[in-house]
Protein backbone atom coordinates (compact mmCIF):
# COMPACT_ATOMS: atom_id res chain seq x y z
CA UNK A 1 0.00 0.00 0.00
CA UNK A 2 2.85 2.25 1.02
CA UNK A 3 4.68 1.81 -2.51
CA UNK A 4 1.34 2.24 -4.20
CA UNK A 5 1.05 5.25 -2.10
CA UNK A 6 4.29 6.73 -3.12
CA UNK A 7 4.28 5.76 -6.62
CA UNK A 8 0.89 7.35 -6.99
CA UNK A 9 2.90 10.40 -5.83
CA UNK A 10 5.40 10.19 -8.20
CA UNK A 11 2.88 10.05 -10.93
CA UNK A 12 1.13 13.06 -9.69
CA UNK A 13 3.90 15.32 -10.25
CA UNK A 14 5.09 13.89 -13.47
CA UNK A 15 1.71 14.72 -14.35
CA UNK A 16 1.53 18.29 -12.95
CA UNK A 17 5.13 18.61 -14.78
CA UNK A 18 3.81 17.99 -18.44
CA UNK A 19 0.63 20.24 -17.61
CA UNK A 20 2.38 23.35 -16.24
CA UNK A 21 -0.07 26.14 -17.17
CA UNK A 22 -3.75 24.53 -16.56
CA UNK A 23 -1.81 23.29 -13.26
CA UNK A 24 -0.29 27.01 -12.29
CA UNK A 25 -3.94 28.33 -12.87
CA UNK A 26 -5.41 26.60 -10.61
CA UNK A 27 -3.05 26.12 -7.84
CA UNK A 28 -3.48 29.79 -8.15
CA UNK A 29 -6.97 30.24 -7.98
CA UNK A 30 -7.26 28.00 -4.64
CA UNK A 31 -4.07 30.15 -3.43
CA UNK A 32 -6.31 33.06 -3.74
CA UNK A 33 -8.96 31.95 -1.89
CA UNK A 34 -6.94 30.36 1.11
CA UNK A 35 -4.92 33.98 0.82
CA UNK A 36 -8.39 35.63 1.54
CA UNK A 37 -9.29 33.09 4.41
CA UNK A 38 -6.07 33.31 6.22
CA UNK A 39 -5.03 36.89 5.31
CA UNK A 40 -8.42 38.37 6.49
CA UNK A 41 -8.67 36.16 9.82
CA UNK A 42 -5.38 36.66 10.77
CA UNK A 43 -5.90 40.29 10.42
CA UNK A 44 -9.14 40.26 12.12
CA UNK A 45 -6.46 38.13 15.03
CA UNK A 46 -4.27 41.67 14.69
CA UNK A 47 -7.58 43.59 15.32
CA UNK A 48 -8.32 41.80 18.25
CA UNK A 49 -5.51 42.33 20.03
CA UNK A 50 -5.14 45.42 18.64
CA UNK A 51 -8.62 45.88 20.63
CA UNK A 52 -7.50 44.23 23.58
CA UNK A 53 -4.05 46.49 24.37
CA UNK A 54 -5.90 49.67 23.91
CA UNK A 55 -9.38 49.06 26.30
CA UNK A 56 -7.15 46.88 28.51
CA UNK A 57 -5.18 50.33 28.94
CA UNK A 58 -8.72 52.36 28.98
CA UNK A 59 -8.90 50.36 32.49
CA UNK A 60 -11.78 47.79 33.28
CA UNK A 61 -12.63 49.83 36.53
CA UNK A 62 -13.71 52.57 34.81
CA UNK A 63 -17.25 53.61 33.04
CA UNK A 64 -18.53 56.56 31.22
CA UNK A 65 -21.99 58.36 32.17
CA UNK A 66 -22.85 59.91 28.65
CA UNK A 67 -26.75 60.90 27.18
CA UNK A 68 -26.62 58.40 24.28
CA UNK A 69 -24.93 54.75 24.21
CA UNK A 70 -22.35 53.10 22.05
CA UNK A 71 -22.80 53.10 17.69
CA UNK A 72 -20.16 51.80 16.15
CA UNK A 73 -19.95 50.24 13.08
CA UNK A 74 -18.30 49.02 9.91
CA UNK A 75 -20.26 48.19 7.34
CA UNK A 76 -23.70 50.87 8.30
CA UNK A 77 -26.27 48.18 9.76
CA UNK A 78 -27.11 47.63 12.77
CA UNK A 79 -29.65 50.13 14.80
CA UNK A 80 -28.84 53.32 15.81
CA UNK A 81 -27.84 53.93 19.45
CA UNK A 82 -30.49 55.81 21.75
CA UNK A 83 -30.09 59.49 22.00
CA UNK A 84 -31.14 61.50 25.04
CA UNK A 85 -31.68 65.22 26.12
CA UNK A 86 -27.60 66.03 26.74
CA UNK A 87 -26.22 66.02 29.91
CA UNK A 88 -25.61 69.86 30.67
CA UNK A 89 -22.64 71.19 32.76
CA UNK A 90 -24.58 71.85 36.32
CA UNK A 91 -26.08 68.32 36.30
CA UNK A 92 -22.37 67.24 35.09
CA UNK A 93 -20.99 68.86 38.32
CA UNK A 94 -23.53 68.18 40.62
CA UNK A 95 -23.03 64.72 40.09
CA UNK A 96 -19.11 65.08 40.51
CA UNK A 97 -19.25 66.79 43.77
CA UNK A 98 -22.11 64.92 45.14
CA UNK A 99 -20.58 61.20 43.88
CA UNK A 100 -19.24 59.98 47.29
CA UNK A 101 -18.15 56.68 46.16
CA UNK A 102 -14.40 55.94 46.96
CA UNK A 103 -12.87 56.68 43.28
CA UNK A 104 -12.03 59.49 41.33
CA UNK A 105 -14.83 61.49 38.93
CA UNK A 106 -14.39 64.09 36.20
CA UNK A 107 -15.78 66.37 33.68
CA UNK A 108 -15.55 66.40 30.26
CA UNK A 109 -16.52 68.47 26.79
CA UNK A 110 -15.63 68.45 23.45
CA UNK A 111 -14.88 72.28 22.49
CA UNK A 112 -13.76 71.99 18.99
CA UNK A 113 -14.03 68.92 16.92
CA UNK A 114 -11.53 70.55 13.87
CA UNK A 115 -9.35 72.36 15.24
CA UNK A 116 -6.06 73.69 14.05
CA UNK A 117 -3.11 74.52 16.49
CA UNK A 118 -0.36 77.20 16.24
CA UNK A 119 2.91 77.91 17.25
CA UNK A 120 4.89 80.16 15.05
CA UNK A 121 4.56 79.66 11.34
CA UNK A 122 3.46 75.87 12.16
CA UNK A 123 0.44 74.76 12.37
CA UNK A 124 -1.80 70.96 12.82
CA UNK A 125 -4.09 69.70 10.68
CA UNK A 126 -7.98 70.86 11.47
CA UNK A 127 -8.29 67.61 12.71
CA UNK A 128 -7.40 67.86 16.32
CA UNK A 129 -10.04 67.66 19.36
CA UNK A 130 -9.88 70.68 22.01
CA UNK A 131 -11.57 69.14 25.24
CA UNK A 132 -12.57 70.91 28.48
CA UNK A 133 -11.92 68.51 31.49
CA UNK A 134 -12.08 68.92 35.49
CA UNK A 135 -9.02 68.18 37.93
CA UNK A 136 -9.29 64.92 37.71
CA UNK A 137 -9.44 63.93 33.75
CA UNK A 138 -6.33 62.18 33.44
CA UNK A 139 -6.97 59.59 36.25
CA UNK A 140 -10.25 58.67 34.94
CA UNK A 141 -8.94 58.41 31.31
CA UNK A 142 -5.73 56.75 31.83
CA UNK A 143 -3.60 59.80 30.36
CA UNK A 144 -0.43 60.05 32.09
CA UNK A 145 2.21 63.07 32.00
CA UNK A 146 5.00 63.10 29.73
CA UNK A 147 6.78 65.89 30.29
CA UNK A 148 5.49 68.66 32.68
CA UNK A 149 2.62 68.79 34.98
CA UNK A 150 -1.22 68.06 35.13
CA UNK A 151 -3.60 71.35 36.25
CA UNK A 152 -3.82 72.77 39.85
CA UNK A 153 -7.17 73.23 41.68
CA UNK A 154 -6.96 76.77 40.98
CA UNK A 155 -6.54 76.81 37.60
CA UNK A 156 -9.50 74.50 37.04
CA UNK A 157 -11.61 76.43 39.42
CA UNK A 158 -10.30 79.61 37.21
CA UNK A 159 -10.70 78.75 34.57
CA UNK A 160 -6.71 79.61 33.29
CA UNK A 161 -5.20 79.85 29.62
CA UNK A 162 -3.22 76.31 30.54
CA UNK A 163 -3.19 73.77 28.61
CA UNK A 164 -1.49 70.12 28.05
CA UNK A 165 -0.62 68.49 24.58
CA UNK A 166 -1.12 64.57 23.53
CA UNK A 167 1.68 63.38 21.31
CA UNK A 168 0.77 63.99 18.34
CA UNK A 169 -0.14 67.83 18.36
CA UNK A 170 3.39 68.22 20.59
CA UNK A 171 5.77 66.27 18.08
CA UNK A 172 3.83 68.18 15.00
CA UNK A 173 4.38 71.73 16.67
CA UNK A 174 7.53 71.11 18.53
CA UNK A 175 9.40 67.87 17.07
CA UNK A 176 10.64 65.37 19.48
CA UNK A 177 13.46 67.02 20.74
CA UNK A 178 12.09 70.47 21.39
CA UNK A 179 10.52 71.01 25.06
CA UNK A 180 7.14 72.42 24.81
CA UNK A 181 6.97 73.50 28.10
CA UNK A 182 6.13 76.96 29.04
CA UNK A 183 5.70 77.72 25.40
CA UNK A 184 2.51 79.78 23.99
CA UNK A 185 0.87 78.02 21.50
CA UNK A 186 -3.00 79.49 19.97
CA UNK A 187 -5.80 77.78 20.13
CA UNK A 188 -9.17 79.67 18.03
CA UNK A 189 -8.19 83.45 18.93
CA UNK A 190 -6.65 82.57 22.21
CA UNK A 191 -3.47 82.03 23.57
CA UNK A 192 -2.26 79.32 26.16
CA UNK A 193 0.63 77.93 28.27
CA UNK A 194 2.09 74.64 27.34
CA UNK A 195 2.28 72.98 31.13
CA UNK A 196 2.67 69.31 30.20
CA UNK A 197 2.03 66.88 27.65
CA UNK A 198 0.98 64.15 27.51
CA UNK A 199 2.12 60.14 26.94
CA UNK A 200 0.77 58.06 23.89
CA UNK A 201 -2.28 56.16 23.99
CA UNK A 202 -3.23 55.52 20.41
CA UNK A 203 -5.79 57.11 18.15
CA UNK A 204 -8.75 54.94 19.34
CA UNK A 205 -8.76 55.63 22.70
CA UNK A 206 -10.13 57.81 24.81
CA UNK A 207 -11.90 61.18 23.17
CA UNK A 208 -9.36 62.00 20.56
CA UNK A 209 -6.29 59.83 21.66
CA UNK A 210 -3.13 61.90 20.41
CA UNK A 211 -4.68 64.40 18.53
CA UNK A 212 -6.08 66.51 21.86
CA UNK A 213 -4.99 69.29 23.35
CA UNK A 214 -6.76 69.73 27.18
CA UNK A 215 -7.90 73.27 28.51
CA UNK A 216 -9.59 73.80 32.23
CA UNK A 217 -13.26 73.20 31.89
CA UNK A 218 -14.16 76.77 33.02
CA UNK A 219 -11.87 77.86 30.53
CA UNK A 220 -13.55 76.12 27.71
CA UNK A 221 -16.89 76.77 28.76
CA UNK A 222 -15.42 80.57 28.20
CA UNK A 223 -13.72 80.60 24.47
CA UNK A 224 -16.17 78.03 23.29
CA UNK A 225 -20.25 77.93 22.26
CA UNK A 226 -20.76 74.43 24.26
CA UNK A 227 -24.61 75.24 25.81
CA UNK A 228 -26.18 72.67 23.55
CA UNK A 229 -23.18 69.95 23.90
CA UNK A 230 -23.83 66.96 26.08
CA UNK A 231 -20.83 66.85 28.96
CA UNK A 232 -19.26 63.30 29.82
CA UNK A 233 -19.12 61.89 33.28
CA UNK A 234 -16.10 59.61 33.96
CA UNK A 235 -15.98 57.51 37.11
CA UNK A 236 -12.64 55.36 38.09
CA UNK A 237 -13.67 53.14 41.23
CA UNK A 238 -10.76 52.14 42.97
CA UNK A 239 -11.12 48.45 43.17
CA UNK A 240 -11.91 46.32 40.38
CA UNK A 241 -13.96 44.08 42.33
CA UNK A 242 -16.34 47.27 43.35
CA UNK A 243 -17.72 48.49 39.56
CA UNK A 244 -20.61 46.76 39.74
CA UNK A 245 -21.59 48.68 43.21
CA UNK A 246 -20.37 51.50 42.26
CA UNK A 247 -21.76 52.12 38.96
CA UNK A 248 -25.43 50.76 40.63
CA UNK A 249 -24.16 53.99 43.11
CA UNK A 250 -23.90 56.32 40.18
CA UNK A 251 -26.93 55.44 38.15
CA UNK A 252 -28.93 55.83 41.23
CA UNK A 253 -27.00 59.38 42.03
CA UNK A 254 -27.78 60.64 38.55
CA UNK A 255 -31.37 59.71 38.27
CA UNK A 256 -31.72 62.16 41.72
CA UNK A 257 -29.41 64.59 39.84
CA UNK A 258 -31.90 64.36 36.87
CA UNK A 259 -34.89 64.32 38.67
CA UNK A 260 -36.49 61.25 37.58
CA UNK A 261 -39.22 59.83 38.96
CA UNK A 262 -38.75 55.95 40.34
CA UNK A 263 -40.82 54.36 37.30
CA UNK A 264 -39.21 56.24 34.75
CA UNK A 265 -36.45 54.78 32.80
CA UNK A 266 -32.87 55.58 32.59
CA UNK A 267 -32.65 58.61 30.35
CA UNK A 268 -28.60 58.60 29.92
CA UNK A 269 -26.34 55.48 29.21
CA UNK A 270 -23.48 53.90 31.25
CA UNK A 271 -20.84 52.91 28.98
CA UNK A 272 -17.95 50.60 30.03
CA UNK A 273 -14.64 49.54 28.27
CA UNK A 274 -16.00 45.99 27.72
CA UNK A 275 -19.34 47.59 26.48
CA UNK A 276 -17.49 49.29 23.59
CA UNK A 277 -15.12 46.07 23.07
CA UNK A 278 -18.27 43.86 22.62
CA UNK A 279 -19.66 46.10 20.23
CA UNK A 280 -16.48 46.29 18.04
CA UNK A 281 -16.04 42.33 18.65
CA UNK A 282 -19.86 41.94 16.87
CA UNK A 283 -18.92 44.05 14.10
CA UNK A 284 -15.95 42.49 13.36
CA UNK A 285 -17.89 38.94 14.28
CA UNK A 286 -19.54 40.18 10.34
CA UNK A 287 -16.38 41.02 8.97
CA UNK A 288 -15.32 37.55 9.49
CA UNK A 289 -18.34 35.93 8.75
CA UNK A 290 -18.07 37.78 5.33
CA UNK A 291 -14.13 36.82 4.42
CA UNK A 292 -15.24 33.56 4.73
CA UNK A 293 -18.12 33.68 2.81
CA UNK A 294 -15.89 35.16 -0.19
CA UNK A 295 -13.29 32.55 0.46
CA UNK A 296 -15.19 29.63 0.18
CA UNK A 297 -16.84 30.80 -2.82
CA UNK A 298 -13.59 31.20 -4.17
CA UNK A 299 -12.50 27.78 -3.31
CA UNK A 300 -15.93 26.68 -4.68
CA UNK A 301 -14.55 28.29 -8.02
CA UNK A 302 -11.50 27.06 -7.89
CA UNK A 303 -12.81 23.15 -7.27
CA UNK A 304 -14.95 23.30 -10.17
CA UNK A 305 -11.73 24.46 -12.41
CA UNK A 306 -9.99 21.66 -10.99
CA UNK A 307 -12.54 19.02 -11.66
CA UNK A 308 -12.64 20.43 -15.10
CA UNK A 309 -8.50 20.30 -15.91
CA UNK A 310 -9.14 16.48 -14.18
CA UNK A 311 -11.42 15.17 -16.58
CA UNK A 312 -8.93 16.67 -19.54
CA UNK A 313 -6.16 14.59 -17.81
CA UNK A 314 -8.57 11.48 -17.94
CA UNK A 315 -9.34 11.99 -21.33
CA UNK A 316 -5.55 12.88 -22.50
CA UNK A 317 -4.31 9.73 -20.58
CA UNK A 318 -6.80 7.04 -21.57
CA UNK A 319 -4.27 5.66 -23.62
CA UNK A 320 -1.99 5.53 -20.17
CA UNK A 321 -4.64 4.19 -17.77
CA UNK A 322 -5.43 1.51 -20.59
CA UNK A 323 -1.49 0.64 -20.17
CA UNK A 324 -1.46 0.71 -16.37
CA UNK A 325 -4.44 -1.60 -16.32
CA UNK A 326 -3.40 -4.00 -18.49
CA UNK A 327 -0.18 -4.24 -16.39
CA UNK A 328 -2.21 -5.33 -13.18
CA UNK A 329 -3.46 -1.79 -11.85
CA UNK A 330 -7.09 -2.45 -10.31
CA UNK A 331 -10.09 0.31 -10.31
CA UNK A 332 -9.17 1.29 -6.69
CA UNK A 333 -5.47 2.15 -7.84
CA UNK A 334 -6.42 4.28 -10.53
CA UNK A 335 -8.91 5.92 -8.36
CA UNK A 336 -5.71 6.62 -6.02
CA UNK A 337 -3.80 7.20 -9.00
CA UNK A 338 -6.64 10.60 -9.89
CA UNK A 339 -7.24 11.20 -5.95
CA UNK A 340 -4.18 11.62 -5.36
CA UNK A 341 -3.23 14.19 -8.19
CA UNK A 342 -5.98 16.45 -7.11
CA UNK A 343 -4.93 16.78 -3.77
CA UNK A 344 -1.40 17.62 -4.57
CA UNK A 345 -2.30 20.56 -7.13
CA UNK A 346 -4.48 21.53 -4.20
CA UNK A 347 -1.81 21.41 -1.41
CA UNK A 348 0.48 23.34 -3.30
CA UNK A 349 -2.19 26.25 -4.25
CA UNK A 350 -2.65 25.55 -0.34
CA UNK A 351 0.67 26.22 0.61
CA UNK A 352 1.29 29.40 -1.48
CA UNK A 353 -2.22 31.10 -0.14
CA UNK A 354 -1.01 30.13 3.38
CA UNK A 355 2.01 31.77 2.89
CA UNK A 356 0.62 34.81 1.45
CA UNK A 357 -2.21 35.41 4.18
CA UNK A 358 0.40 35.11 7.21
CA UNK A 359 2.48 37.69 4.74
CA UNK A 360 -0.83 39.88 4.00
CA UNK A 361 -2.15 39.10 7.75
CA UNK A 362 1.37 39.94 9.75
CA UNK A 363 1.77 43.00 7.76
CA UNK A 364 -1.37 44.93 9.19
CA UNK A 365 -0.74 43.13 12.77
CA UNK A 366 2.72 45.16 12.56
CA UNK A 367 1.08 48.41 11.03
CA UNK A 368 -0.46 48.36 14.30
CA UNK A 369 1.91 47.78 16.61
CA UNK A 370 0.49 44.14 17.80
CA UNK A 371 3.56 41.88 16.75
CA UNK A 372 4.00 38.55 14.75
CA UNK A 373 0.97 36.55 14.59
CA UNK A 374 1.38 32.88 13.44
CA UNK A 375 -2.39 31.53 12.88
CA UNK A 376 -1.81 28.10 13.41
CA UNK A 377 -5.42 27.06 13.25
CA UNK A 378 -5.97 29.05 10.12
CA UNK A 379 -3.19 27.10 8.59
CA UNK A 380 -3.90 23.98 9.54
CA UNK A 381 -7.60 24.59 8.80
CA UNK A 382 -6.63 25.54 5.28
CA UNK A 383 -4.40 22.55 4.95
CA UNK A 384 -7.48 20.62 5.87
CA UNK A 385 -9.76 22.57 3.20
CA UNK A 386 -7.53 22.08 0.46
CA UNK A 387 -7.20 18.19 1.18
CA UNK A 388 -11.60 18.18 1.27
CA UNK A 389 -11.30 20.68 -1.72
CA UNK A 390 -8.81 18.00 -3.52
CA UNK A 391 -11.05 14.61 -2.67
CA UNK A 392 -14.52 16.69 -4.19
CA UNK A 393 -12.66 17.95 -7.23
CA UNK A 394 -11.28 14.66 -7.94
CA UNK A 395 -13.93 12.06 -6.85
CA UNK A 396 -15.64 11.96 -10.43
CA UNK A 397 -13.12 12.58 -12.50
CA UNK A 398 -11.54 9.51 -10.71
CA UNK A 399 -14.14 7.14 -10.66
CA UNK A 400 -14.01 8.15 -14.70
CA UNK A 401 -10.80 7.15 -15.08
CA UNK A 402 -11.57 3.98 -13.22
CA UNK A 403 -14.35 3.10 -14.78
CA UNK A 404 -12.72 2.68 -18.53
CA UNK A 405 -12.49 -0.77 -20.08
CA UNK A 406 -8.85 -1.55 -20.40
CA UNK A 407 -9.01 -2.72 -24.03
CA UNK A 408 -10.81 0.23 -25.20
CA UNK A 409 -8.38 2.50 -23.58
CA UNK A 410 -5.34 0.83 -25.67
CA UNK A 411 -7.27 1.36 -28.74
CA UNK A 412 -7.76 5.06 -28.01
CA UNK A 413 -5.67 7.20 -30.68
Amino acid sequence: MAFHFKENIGIAFNSIKSQKLRTTLTAFIIGLGIMSLVGTLTSIDAIKGALNSQFSGMGSNTFTIRNRGINISFNGSGRNAKRYRPITYTEAIAFEKGFEFPGYVSVSVIGDFTAVIKFDNLKTNPNMRVLGVTEQYLKTSNYDINKGRNFNPTEIENGQSVCLLGEEVANTLFGYKNSPIDKEIRIKDGKFRVIGTLKPQGSSSNMGGDKVVLIPMNKCRQSYNISDRSFAISVMVRDLKMIEFGISEAIAKFRNVRKLRTLEENNFEIITSDAIAAKLYENISTVTIGATVVGFITLFGAAIGLMNIMLVSVTERTREIGVRKALGANKRTIRYQFLIEAIVICIIGGLLGILLGIIIGNWLSLLMGVGFIMPWFWIISGIVLCVITGIISGIYPAFKASQLDPIEALRYE
